[in-house]
């Protein structure tokens, strides 16, 4: 096993926000499930992480129960399930140790946010010397408010924002800033066919 897929935040905690609405691909659990599904056959390791922020009150707060895997998705007991309190998967976490373990070195990411927690993640794991394979279509994220843009913005008043960064925007330059130095960019269905091809 020298491959592992890796899940990140694709986790209820994201849907208990208004903020949902404006989600790039409401679909994404499926999206991951196919992966999931993909590793599981070809003997991948398939590691599953979660946010979570104690004490803050909020969605990504495990005393609110939103921080579980979002409902379409099942977790093998066999499949480590890891929290995490920082942006990327790594730093505040056993991952590395347990990828090291296991004999990984290629990692598939996906999940949510594109360009924070799965970008994040990708970078750190690159830096560490792992092959990685960002699967674009397997992650989803939100449009960015300008930073001088009010703290309790509506999502009406995101939207409306002409200097809010879409979604789709944020997608394509995170594919721009990975590629070629960080991570190869592929997609669910390029993996499925490759799989074909080696079966």
């Amino acid at each position: 096993m020298t491959r592992a897929l890796i899940v990140i935040d694709v986790q209820e905690s994201f849907r208990a926000r208004p903020l949902w609405e404006t989600i790039s691909d409401p679909k994404i659990a499926d999206q991951v499930d196919r992966l999931v599904r993909l590793a599981r056959r070809a003997g991948d390791l398939v590691v599953w992480v979660l946010h979570s922020e104690p004490g803050s009150g909020d969605v990504f707060d495990p005393a609110l129960g939103h921080v579980r895997l979002m409902d379409e998705l099942r977790r093998h007991d066999t499949e480590p399930l890891i929290h995490k309190t920082s942006h990327n998967a790594f730093t505040t976490t056993n991952l590395q140790q347990l990828l090291t373990e296991h004999g990984v070195r290629e990692l598939t990411v996906c999940g949510i946010r594109t360009e924070q927690c799965v970008e994040t993640t990708t970078r750190v794991a690159s830096d560490l010397g792992y092959r990685v394979a960002f699967v674009v279509d397997a992650t989803a994220t939100n449009p960015i408010p300008h930073r001088d843009a009010p703290a309790d913005q509506s999502v009406a008043e995101l939207l409306a924002d002409p200097r809010t960064l879409s979604a789709e925007e944020i997608i394509r330059r995170t594919e721009y800033a990975l590629a070629g130095r960080f991570a190869t960019i592929t997609t669910v269905g390029q993996l499925e066919a490759a799989a074909e091809l080696q079966a």
